[in-house]
C-alpha cells in the first residue's frame, strides 16, 4: 500500500512539473512506423547437421517472410511517451511441424505457423533534460541490434549470424532502464528479469534461454544491463556488460542445494537450502563506422556461465513437453563479427547506394569447455560471405550474398549458400 501511494504521489510530481514547464495536458499525439524484409536462399547442404561428416550435400530453395514490424510511438499528458512494437515473423502463426535434429530428429508440435507473433516492446518513458527513465519491455542493450535492426542497418542479407548466436538476436526484456546523453557520450543503465536455465544449450549456448514459452515472465533472478557509447568523427565505439542470475526463473525449483540431514523447513520451503547458483556475464565491444563511401561494423563478445556442469545434468533429465534441447551447455562462448562495405554508386552515375561488400562471422558455443565436455568441433563455426546491397533514400534495399561456412575440423562439409533479401523502411 505504501508503495502504490509513493508511485501515485510520483505520477502526479512529475505531471505537475510538465504542467509548470508548459507541458500540459493534450491531445494524444501517434506516430506509426516499421519495416518488414523478406528473403530466398539457395543451398547446397542438408539440414541435418549433426550426421557424420557434416550435413550431407543437397540443393535447396527457401523462400521466407522473415519479419514485418510495426512500431508506434506517442506523447501523452504530463510528458509521458510510450512505445510499443509489434513483430510478426515467418508468416504468422497457427500450428506446424518442426523437425529437431538436435533431438534426434524429433518431430515437435510448434504453436506457430512456421513463425510467431511477438510484442517486442511495450514500455513507457519520461524524459527529464538529457535524462531518460523507462519501464515496460524494452531491447537489452547489448551488441548492435539492440538500436541496429532495420535491414537498412546492416549490409548482409540476414542479421550477424554470430551475434544473434551468443544471445537472443534483438534482446528484449521485462524492467527498468535509465538513459542518460551528451553530445558525444551515452550511457545506459538497466535492470531486468534474468534467464531460464532450461533453455541453455550446446548449439545456441544461453540465447535459447530467453523467456517466452510460459504466460508470465519470471523475475525470481534479475540481470543488470550497463553500456557506454563514444561516438567520434564517423565513429561509434560501444562498451556493453550483461550480469545476472537464470537458475531461479526455471519453471519448477529443480536445480537447488541439498539439505544435509533434516530441515524443520523442508516441508514448507520451496528450496529451504536455497538454489545452485548460477551466474550469466556477457561483455561485448562493439563498433561502426561511416566515412565518405565507407561503412561498416564489427562486434566481439565474450561469455560466461558459472555453474554449468550442474544445469546440463539437470537439463538433460527435462521433460519433452518443455521443448528445449536437453544438451550440454558450456561455461563459455564467443563470437566475433565483422563487415565492411563500400559505395560505388557515385562513381557509376546512378542514384542510391551500390555497396559491394565483405563479412565475416565467427562463433563458439563452446568455447574452452570444461575437462568432462566433449568440444564438438561443430558448435565452432566460420562464415565468410561476400556481396552487393542496393539501398534507395534510406527506404528499401535489395541484397545478394554468398556465403561459405566451415568448422574447426576439416572432417565436416563445407556448407555453401546464396541469400538475397528485400527490405523497406516506412
Amino acid at each position: 500500500m505504501c508503495a502504490l501511494a509513493c508511485a501515485l504521489w510520483l505520477l502526479c510530481a512529475l505531471a505537475a512539473s510538465a504542467r509548470a514547464d508548459g507541458m500540459g495536458p493534450h491531445p494524444w499525439k501517434l506516430e506509426l512506423g516499421g519495416y518488414a524484409e523478406f528473403g530466398l536462399g539457395y543451398y547446397t547442404y542438408g539440414e541435418d547437421r549433426t550426421r557424420q561428416g557434416g550435413a550431407l550435400r543437397d540443393r535447396r530453395l527457401e523462400l521466407d517472410l522473415t519479419r514485418f514490424v510495426a512500431a508506434l510511438e506517442g506523447t501523452m499528458p504530463g510528458g509521458f511517451e510510450f512505445e510499443a512494437e509489434l513483430e510478426l515473423e515467418h508468416g504468422g502463426v497457427g500450428v506446424a511441424k518442426e523437425v529437431e535434429y538436435e533431438e534426434f530428429g524429433e518431430l515437435e508440435t510448434e504453436v506457430e505457423k512456421g513463425g510467431e507473433v511477438q510484442l517486442e516492446e511495450l514500455y513507457l518513458k519520461r524524459s527529464f533534460g538529457r535524462y531518460q527513465l523507462a519501464a515496460g519491455r524494452f531491447y537489452v542493450a547489448m551488441g548492435h541490434l539492440h538500436s541496429r535492426y532495420r535491414p537498412t542497418d546492416y549490409l548482409g542479407a540476414q542479421r550477424s549470424e554470430a551475434e544473434t548466436a551468443i544471445f537472443p538476436g534483438q534482446w528484449d526484456e521485462m524492467g527498468l532502464s535509465f538513459t542518460a546523453r551528451w553530445p558525444a557520450l551515452t550511457m545506459t543503465a538497466q535492470v531486468v528479469n534474468g534467464l531460464d536455465s532450461t533453455g541453455f544449450s550446446s548449439a545456441a549456448w544461453v540465447a535459447s534461454g530467453h523467456q517466452g514459452r510460459f504466460e508470465k515472465i519470471r523475475a525470481r533472478d534479475l540481470a543488470a544491463v550497463a553500456r557506454v557509447e563514444l561516438e567520434l568523427r564517423g565513429v561509434t565505439l560501444g562498451l556493453s556488460g550483461y550480469v545476472g542470475g537464470a537458475n531461479r526463473n526455471r519453471p519448477q525449483a529443480d536445480l537447488v542445494k541439498e539439505c544435509g540431514g533434516t530441515d524443520d523447513g523442508a516441508a514448507s520451503d520451496v528450496a529451504p537450502c536455497g538454489y545452485v547458483r548460477s551466474v550469466v556475464a556477457i561483455g561485448a565491444v562493439d563498433a561502426r563506422w561511416r566515412w565518405h563511401g565507407l561503412r561498416g561494423q564489427a562486434l566481439g563478445v565474450l561469455g560466461s556461465l558459472s555453474n554449468a556442469a550442474a544445469i546440463s545434468r539437470r537439463n538433460d533429465r527435462l521433460s519433452n513437453e518443455l521443448g528445449v534441447d536437453r544438451t550440454p551447455v558450456a561455461d563459455h562462448a564467443l563470437a566475433l563479427a565483422a563487415e565492411a562495405g563500400y559505395d560505388v554508386a557515385p562513381l557509376l552515375g546512378t542514384c542510391g547506394a551500390i555497396e559491394p561488400f565483405v563479412r565475416l562471422d565467427y562463433y563458439d558455443t563452446m568455447f574452452e569447455p570444461r575437462a568432462d565436455l566433449f568440444d564438438n568441433p561443430r558448435f565452432a563455426r566460420t562464415v565468410l560471405g561476400a556481396g552487393v546491397a542496393y539501398t534507395y533514400e534510406r527506404a528499401w534495399v535489395g541484397k545478394l550474398e554468398l556465403r561459405r561456412r566451415s568448422f574447426a575440423t576439416s572432417a565436416l562439409r563445407l556448407e555453401h549458400e546464396v541469400q538475397a533479401s528485400l527490405g523497406f523502411v516506412y
